[in-house]
C-alpha cells in the first residue's frame, strides 16, 4: 500500500497504449461518431426511468426517488484479475462464516488471543441470543458484498465487508441489461461472462439451507421493511427475479414456532426468509419492542429450527470496521491459508499507540465510524478543512473506540463519460458472494461504483456516486 503516488489508470498505460483487457473497448470508442456517446447516455437514462431503477433518499423527514447515475462505459477485468478477486472473496467469506460459528460457539479464536475478546464480546452488533444455536451448514453469511479497491497493477485490497444486508446486486443485473440493449455488438465481441444467472443461484442457495422438515421444495420469501426503504427497488426486483413472494412483517405470523404467510388461499408455511430488515426490527417480542415492521415470535421459530434466516442474526459483529482488521488472522486461524486479498492497513483508535499516530496525521488519513455506512460519518483528511479536522478530533477524543483510520488511497480510475466528455474517475468494486451448505461462489462481475465528481474518492450513491457495468472477460 502506498507503493506508488501515481493514480493507476485501468485502461491506459502511463506511457501510452491500451491495456490488453480494454483493447476492444478502446477500438469501439475510436469508431464512435461525434455525439454518439451522449446519445447513448440519454438512452440509458430513459431505460432506467422506464424500468423504475431507483433508490430512495430520505433527509429531513422527507423522501425522494432518484436514479443512480449510470456510466455507459464498462469497467473491464481480464480472466486472471478476476481469478484473484474471486478466490480471495470466497476465502474471506469462508473464514468469516467460521468466525461467526466460533464466536457464538466455542470461541477458540478469542481464547487463542488472535482477536481481542472485548472487541467481540462487548460489541453491540453481537447477539448473545445466538449463542449455541446450530445453523444449517454453519452458514451465517449467505450473501456478502465485499468492497475491493485497486491502487496499482500488482493487486487488489479489501476495503470492507458487507455482511448484514448487502445491497447493489440489482444494479449489477440491470446495468448489464441496459448495456446489452445499447451496445450488443461490443458486448458480444468481448466474450463477457454472464451475470443473469444470479437470481437462480441465489434461490438455490437459499433453498439449500432450509430446515430439514421443509422437504424438496422449501418456500422462500423476501422480507422487506416496505416501500419507504432506500433499497426497496432491489427487494422487489430480486423477489420477482427469483419467483418468490415479497412480504412485509404484517404478511407473516408465527404459530407453535412455525412461520406462516397469509395468502388468499389460506396460511402457507415459510421455510427460509431472505430478510432485508436489520436485527433490531425483526421481532418485537425478542428485540426492539417498538418495531412495527417485524414478525412477533420469529426469533423463537428461528431458535427452534423451524425457519432459517439469510443472513443470520448477529452477523454484524463480523463486518464491524474494527473487527475487519483481524480478517487476515481469521483466514490463517480457520483455514490455515495465507490471505489472497490483503486488507487496507488499518489503525484502531481504541489502541493508544494507533490513536496517537492517527491524531498526529489526521490531515493525511481517512477516519471512519466502526459501524458507519453509506459514506456518512467519515473524515477524508486531505479533502477536509481545518475546522472539519478540529471537529473530528473532538469526536475521536470523546469515543475513540468508535473509529478506525486508513491511508487515503489513490483509487484506480476508469474512463467515464461526464459533462466535459471522457475523463478518468475513481472506482471501487463490490463482488457478490453466495454461500450455501455445499459451496461458496462469486458471480463473475459485481457492482462497480464510480465517484463522478472530479477528484472525489467517495463512490457511494448517497454521496453523489454512480455505477458501471463490470465486464469479466472469459479466458
Amino acid at each position: 500500500m502506498g507503493r506508488s503516488l501515481a493514480v493507476f489508470d485501468e485502461m491506459r498505460r502511463p506511457k501510452g497504449g491500451v491495456r490488453p483487457g480494454y483493447g476492444a473497448v478502446a477500438a469501439w470508442l475510436e469508431r464512435q461518431p461525434a455525439g454518439r456517446l451522449a446519445t447513448l447516455r440519454r438512452e440509458a437514462d430513459l431505460l432506467f426511468r422506464r424500468m423504475g431503477i431507483t433508490f430512495a433518499v430520505h433527509q429531513d423527514g422527507g423522501g425522494a426517488e432518484r436514479l443512480i447515475p449510470f456510466d455507459i462505459l464498462p469497467r473491464v477485468l481480464d480472466a486472471g484479475e478476476w481469478d484473484v478477486i474471486a478466490r480471495g472473496c470466497v476465502q474471506r467469506v469462508k473464514a468469516l462464516n467460521a468466525f461467526l460459528a466460533d464466536i457464538y460457539g466455542p470461541q477458540e479464536i478469542l481464547r487463542a488471543g488472535k482477536v481481542p475478546s472485548g472487541l467481540v464480546l462487548d460489541n453491540p452488533l453481537r447477539r448473545n441470543e445466538m449463542e449455541g444455536l446450530a445453523l444449517p451448514g454453519e452458514i451465517y453469511i449467505h450473501i456478502a458484498g465485499i468492497d475491493i479497491v485497486r491502487v496499482d497493477d500488482k493487486g487488489f485490497f479489501v476495503l470492507e465487508d458487507n455482511l448484514r444486508t448487502p445491497s447493489g446486486v440489482s444494479y449489477m443485473l440491470e446495468n448489464r441489461d441496459v448495456l446489452t440493449r445499447l451496445m450488443p455488438e461490443l458486448l458480444a465481441s468481448c466474450r463477457v461472462a454472464p451475470v443473469d444467472h444470479y437470481p437462480d443461484q441465489l434461490l438455490a442457495n437459499l433453498r439449500s439451507v432450509a430446515p430439514a422438515a421443509a422437504g424438496d421444495r422449501p418456500t422462500v420469501v423476501l422480507l422487506t421493511p416496505g416501500p419507504y426503504n432506500a433499497a426497496y427497488f432491489e427487494h422487489a426486483f430480486l423477489a420477482e427475479q427469483m419467483g418468490v413472494e415479497l412480504v412485509e412483517g404484517q404478511d407473516l405470523f408465527v404459530e407453535d414456532d412455525v412461520v406462516f404467510m397469509r395468502t388468499t388461499e389460506g396460511p402457507k408455511r415459510v421455510d427460509v426468509i431472505y430478510r432485508r430488515i436489520d436485527d433490531d426490527f425483526l421481532d418485537p417480542a425478542a428485540f426492539r419492542r417498538d418495531s412495527v415492521i417485524g414478525v412477533p415470535g420469529l426469533f423463537a421459530a428461528y431458535r427452534a429450527g423451524k425457519v432459517n434466516l439469510a443472513n443470520a442474526i448477529g452477523t454484524g459483529v463480523a463486518d464491524d470496521k474494527a473487527v475487519y482488521a483481524f480478517v487476515p488472522e481469521m483466514i490463517r486461524f480457520y483455514l490455515a491459508e495465507a490471505p489472497i486479498l490483503a486488507n487496507v492497513p488499518t489503525w484502531r483508535l481504541a489502541d493508544p499507540a494507533d490513536r496517537k499516530y492517527v491524531l498526529a496525521h489526521l490531515g493525511e488519513l481517512v477516519v471512519k465510524e466502526v459501524r458507519g455506512s453509506g459514506g456518512y460519518g467519515m473524515l477524508v483528511g486531505p479533502k477536509a478543512s481545518k475546522a472539519e479536522i478540529a471537529a473530528f478530533r473532538k469526536k475521536i477524543a470523546a469515543d475513540p473506540a468508535n473509529y478506525i483510520a486508513q491511508p487515503t488511497l489513490a483509487l484506480s480510475t476508469c474512463p467515464t463519460l461526464v459533462e466535459e466528455g471522457l475523463a478518468p474517475r475513481h472506482v471501487d468494486l463490490r463482488p457478490f458472494v453466495l454461500a450455501s451448505a455445499g459451496q461458496t461462489s462469486v458471480v463473475p462481475g459485481g457492482l462497480t461504483r464510480v465517484a463522478l465528481r472530479k477528484g472525489s474518492l467517495v463512490v457511494n450513491s448517497s454521496q453523489g456516486g454512480g455505477t458501471k457495468d463490470t465486464w469479466v472477460l472469459e479466458g
